[in-house]
């Protein structure tokens, strides 16, 4: 088929504030993701393989942290002299850009480059979900149902609630749209990928910027306008997909990978591409004991590693004791420390000989090795299958 031309925005400016200190010096799209990957590098890949190169990231929070995972466009082919990676950092014009106050504001803040560019279709992403997903297969949806705008929507099991909940008759054509309901009409939610006609977004934007003045979320403004005035329907993906938006939710997300049960990150035909650097392979020292769990290139292990995610670089000591834990990047484990559903930030140095995390909570430990948080399993909110948030393996 002939793709439409299609323009798509990254949005990767948002601060990232219920991930606590994980996101105090870098955004959340840069967070790295099964140790070998960035976040962003989910969508950015989505986007190769779906043959869509004119690619607009939208920044906002530390934005130098996402620029050196960008590398230009360079690990999805999008460093070109046509089209390819724009990045798109606050700015501060004739009318007094400056800061986003929201996803619909910052679509609005960028209505004229949207207008110059002319596409027939714009398709707007968050830079902070799990998922594989072919675009092109949505844009087929869109042409077939004569769509204004087509929402990508996934059935849930957990609490709805924290979503965006969709509604849609046998046809598959949205009726209701819910922002974050105190009582969801389903368990059918936006997955915050949305394929809009470029002409009537534009519309919307401006008759409700003209209307309210202040633009905030999409699904406060945007969204619901849309489902009123112009004929909105869904794409329905069947396949894995989770909001990375929370602790438990971004340990869960390696749990399950370490389970078989997460996202297709080894796909031949699909793989998620990324800007790493280079490193030597995994060092397992005389004393090492691990067992299910990912190791990451320059990592080195003379302790004990069970069901975790050891990230680039790493190191964990003789005498360590890692378990059900994630951690990041250049994070060292000394001897007679024990970590139990932990996160563990970039950097750290956790030396002590302590006992860090428990069976009832994850526990976040900062880049200064120390913990900053310990959050209580939520059994409403994503969690591993079979994982009883007070019953987990030891």
């Amino acid at each position: 088929m002939r793709i439409p031309r299609t323009l798509v925005l990254v949005l990767a400016g948002g601060k990232g504030s219920r991930m606590g200190a994980l996101t105090e010096k870098k955004v959340k799209p840069a967070l790295p993701l099964a140790g070998s990957y960035r976040l962003i590098d989910v969508s950015m890949s989505n986007l190769m393989h779906s043959h869509l190169s004119d690619v607009w990231v939208v920044e906002q929070y530390l934005p130098h942290s996402l620029n050196a995972v960008l590398d230009n466009g360079r690990p999805w082919d999008l460093d070109r002299t046509h089209g390819g990676l724009r990045v798109l950092p606050p700015f501060e014009g004739a009318t007094g850009e400056g800061f986003a106050q929201g996803n619909s504001d910052s679509l609005h803040r960028q209505h004229d480059l949207i207008r110059d560019f002319d596409p027939d279709l714009v398709l707007v992403l968050s830079a902070d979900h799990l998922y594989t997903i072919n675009f092109l297969d949505v844009i087929d949806t869109h042409l077939e149902h004569q769509a204004d705008l087509t929402v990508v929507t996934t059935r849930i099991d957990d609490d709805a609630s924290r979503y965006s909940v969709v509604t849609a008759d046998d046809d598959g054509v949205v009726t209701g749209f819910q922002y974050k309901p105190d009582e969801p009409a389903g368990q059918v939610v936006a997955g915050e990928m949305f394929l809009f006609e470029a002409a009537h977004l534009l519309e919307g934007l401006t008759t409700l910027k003209r209307e309210y003045g202040d633009l905030e979320d999409y699904g406060h403004d945007l969204l619901p306008w849309f489902v009123q005035h112009r004929r909105v329907v869904e794409h329905r993906m069947s396949g894995y997909w989770i909001d990375l938006g929370t602790l438990q939710s971004y340990w869960t997300a390696h749990m399950q990978l370490l389970d078989g049960e997460g996202a297709a990150l080894d796909d031949p035909d699909w793989p998620i591409l990324s800007a790493q650097p280079q490193r030597v392979p995994a060092h397992l020292g005389g004393t090492a004991s691990v067992s299910d769990s990912l190791l990451t290139a320059g990592s080195r292990v003379r302790g004990t590693v069970e069901h975790s995610v050891i990230g680039t670089g790493v190191v964990v000591e003789e005498g360590a004791t890692v378990v059900n834990s994630v951690l990041l990047d250049d994070v060292r484990v000394g001897p007679g420390v024990v970590l139990e559903n932990v996160i563990a930030d970039v950097g750290a140095q956790i030396t002590g000989g302590n006992r860090r995390g428990s069976v009832e909570a994850v526990t976040l430990i900062g880049d200064d090795g120390l913990v900053s948080t310990s959050e209580p399993f939520d059994p409403a909110e994503a969690l591993p299958r079979g994982v009883d948030p007070v019953r987990q393996r030891t």
